[in-house]
């Protein structure tokens, strides 16, 4: 029997059968359903791209995968230069992994390590958002900061080492003013937190606190597991305020494989570059710089950078600000909208009850979930195709 995410198993609805899968469409054995949320934002070529397909299936005649212990091959090292040419800054250190969840549990791992390998074991804590979520492992739910995804942790009762803020500048300067000299490292989902309720926040916030860790001497982790790939609007928010360590995912390998990214700076790396055997980052996923992975992972750049991708997500957000201007409904609380991401807040998460058999009646694939009605596209999507998403949301709140 198959477990399912995020779902009472007693009680849950069937889920919808694919059978396949063409551009922005899921196919089930009845009905072809636009993908609304990408597969959980990843898929940004839509399905069945040629390019990638033709990636993936050259790769799969020499070999899938092989260990980086010991082992390297051509795909893990074309993608690592590559990253380290497309990243902004110093981003050049690429530490590759299966899963965002577990970039993130790198990040942190690296940046607890960094200042344990300078002699200073203070610095134990770490500096995250209210509303926060990097991932459902263990030291991920620690610096997350959402009831409905974590409550487990309520066993163990309050942290000890995460603190966290509102994304508010005076809220910001407080923290530092109390904690800085206790600090490793700050975490945010850099101006949109996806999961924690699709919530977005100005660039001046993530300005300031890259001023308050240069002054502080704490290092700075991006979670663009999520909003990386031109999801904001912009190609990376690194390119905005650089961080010292960025987290890639989803889409890194366009929806395809699982297959993330830890990537450092040079001041990190070099904090574990030693002579001595025990400054090295133990760490090691079995499936980390996959061949197939990082093979479909750079055909899935060399479209967003050959294609004009950040032209299309400008013309997602023009169309979606078009569609939904002047839209409201006195059970919406906030409509936002940010690059290629809508999000429709209800003020009581009963009134999207039914949401998701409605939208697929009418052609659209869609997973609200508590208080929140979203859509992210794929990129390739058709002016067409997206305004039947939207008009579908809006239907939802004009109906008898």
């Amino acid at each position: 029997m198959i477990w399912y995410p995020y779902e009472q198993m007693k009680t849950m609805q069937a889920p919808f059968q694919v059978v396949d899968a063409s551009g922005v469409y899921l196919y089930t054995e009845d009905r072809m359903l636009i993908d609304s949320v990408s597969s959980w934002w990843s898929v940004i070529h839509g399905y069945k791209h040629p390019r990638l397909n033709e990636a993936i299936t050259a790769q799969v005649q020499k070999f899938s995968h092989v260990m980086l212990g010991s082992l390297t091959h051509e795909p893990v090292q074309r993608l690592s230069d590559k990253l380290a040419e497309f990243l902004p800054g110093d981003l050049d250190y690429t530490f590759f992994s299966d899963s965002g969840s577990v970039a993130v549990e790198v990040a942190l791992k690296m940046a607890l390590q960094y200042y344990m390998n300078r002699g200073d074991g203070k610095r134990t804590m770490v500096l995250a958002l209210n509303n926060a979520y990097h991932g459902d492992t263990f030291k991920t739910m620690e610096v997350g900061d959402d009831e409905d995804y974590h409550f487990v942790l309520n066993a163990y009762g309050p942290s000890r080492h995460v603190v966290h803020i509102p994304t508010e500048l005076p809220a910001l300067e407080r923290a530092f003013e109390q904690y800085h000299d206790r600090l490793n490292c700050m975490i945010v989902e850099p101006l949109l937190q996806g999961a924690g309720g699709m919530r977005m926040y100005d660039v001046s916030f993530l300005r300031r606190a890259r001023e308050l860790c240069d002054a502080y001497d704490v290092l700075l982790v991006f979670d663009e597991v999520a909003t990386g790939f031109g999801r904001t609007g912009n190609r990376f928010v690194a390119d905005l305020v650089l961080p010292d360590i960025l987290v890639l995912g989803k889409a890194l390998t366009g929806g395809y494989i699982g297959h993330a990214a830890t990537v450092a700076n040079k001041k990190v790396f070099d904090g574990f570059y030693d002579d001595n055997p025990e400054h090295a980052l133990m760490h090691g996923p079995t499936f980390m710089g996959n061949a197939l992975a990082c093979s479909v992972a750079l055909a899935s750049i060399e479209l967003f950078e050959t294609q004009d991708y950040m032209a299309k997500i400008g013309r997602i957000e023009e169309i979606t600000r078009r569609e939904l201007e002047g839209f409201s409904d006195e059970r919406i609380r906030e409509v936002r909208i940010m690059g290629g991401c809508v999000c429709i807040e209800v003020k009581d998460g009963e009134d999207l009850r039914g949401y998701q058999q409605f939208a697929c009646e009418r052609g659209v694939f869609s997973r609200p979930f508590l208080k929140y009605l979203y859509a992210m596209v794929p990129y390739i999507i058709t002016e067409d195709e997206l305004v039947r998403v939207l008009s579908v949301m809006k239907e939802w709140f004009g109906r008898e």
